[in-house]
């Protein structure tokens, strides 16, 4: 088509015909580039970026974020693009970096799904929508000094949006789950790491194998013996065994936990979450993990946010470091430590208790 109407444009003499070798030149051209992308070429530097989140603020130029629940708070600061908690030393591990990074990234680019303007709101809705007291609250301060402190609230009847208000401006936002999701998965992250407040805070922090508290985990995979168990939370937050396999995407597919059964996970899971670590070995390049059995480990574990198709962590256990110890590690990237042997062992009694054992 665009070949014809350019041969009706040369036939009505609208083209001087020494231009006509440049035409067909634009023409292959374009093609070339239309059969290599499969689209049209965008002109990506005339084209402005605008965000659409809550947040303004652009992310280069955060440098102190402040998330608090109840009584309890957390502050991080950025110095030279490294993230640190405020009154310990050493750059924060990737993994929470990386969940402060997409809280962060979500509130400045997430579009609301509805807002509720102060017109609709009296004084109890606040309370009503979870927003008196917050659930969380985080404040992202600027280079410049300048503030914007998000209130995630409840979440709305369907499960899906959490009701979001700006300190400041007099509109209620339901924002997706997920956006505030990732600021409680980076609260728990940074809580666990900082430990319980006293003189020895730091080294109770660091001695907690999992990064992040088994309140964020809403799903959880076991590899053992060949055989993958996967367990799941039903819509009440009970833990039941999945079994298995179907699309969820439908919406028709209600899980209920049952009661006698969820107490087992739960109770196992819960001890799981105080695991501790006994020693720290440090890094271990990949010629050295057969050593430590992490080549084929022995069991692995993979937890899951809610909505999250990546895990929040990937822990496996290799070989026995002694008779009572047994070598284990986060991946990737972590550093191999032991960790005493009846963690693991409380996974695979876990397993049979389901009838999932081999």
């Amino acid at each position: 088509m665009v070949e014809a109407a350019v041969k009706a444009r040369l036939a009505g003499g609208g083209v001087p015909r020494w231009l006509m070798p440049f035409v067909g030149a634009i023409l292959v051209t374009l093609l070339g580039l239309l059969i290599l992308s499969g689209q049209w070429p965008e002109l990506r530097s005339k084209i402005a970026f605008a965000a659409k989140g809550l947040v303004t603020i652009a992310l280069a130029d955060v440098r102190r974020v402040e998330i608090r629940s109840g009584a309890d708070g957390i502050v991080l600061l950025r110095n030279e693009g490294a993230w640190t908690i405020e009154g310990q030393d050493g750059v924060v591990p990737t993994e929470l970096g990386t969940h402060l990074e997409t809280a962060l990234r979500l509130v400045t680019v997430s579009e609301p799904a509805r807002e509720i303007p102060a017109t609709e709101l009296s004084p109890a809705s606040f309370a009503a929508f979870g927003l008196d007291p917050p659930a969380t609250v985080a404040t992202i301060e600027a280079a410049d000094g300048s503030a914007t402190s998000v209130s995630i609230g409840a979440l709305n009847p369907a499960s899906t949006s959490h009701y979001v208000r700006i300190v400041g401006r007099p509109t209620v936002y339901l924002m997706p789950r997920h956006v505030g999701e990732e600021w409680r998965v980076t609260l728990d992250m940074t809580r666990r790491l900082r430990g319980p407040v006293g003189a020895d805070a730091v080294s109770r922090g660091k001695s907690l194998l999992l990064p992040v508290s088994m309140a964020q985990v809403w799903a959880l995979e076991i590899v053992f013996a060949g055989k993958l168990t996967r367990f799941e939370r039903d819509p009440s937050g009970n833990w039941f065994r999945h079994l298995g396999q179907h699309n969820h995407a439908s919406g028709n597919v209600l899980h209920v936990a049952d009661p006698k059964q969820a107490r087992v996970i739960d109770a196992a899971l819960g001890a799981f979450d105080a695991a501790a670590v006994e020693t720290r070995l440090g890094s271990a390049d990949p010629s050295q993990l057969a050593r430590y059995g992490l080549t084929l480990p022995d069991l692995i574990v993979l937890v899951f946010a809610r909505d999250a198709a990546a895990p929040l962590a990937k822990l496996e256990f290799g070989a026995m470091a002694d008779s009572l110890d047994r070598y284990a590690r986060l991946v990737p990237g972590g550093a191999v430590v032991t960790v005493a042997e009846f963690e693991m062992r409380r996974l695979t009694e876990l397993l049979r208790a389901v009838g999932a054992g081999s």
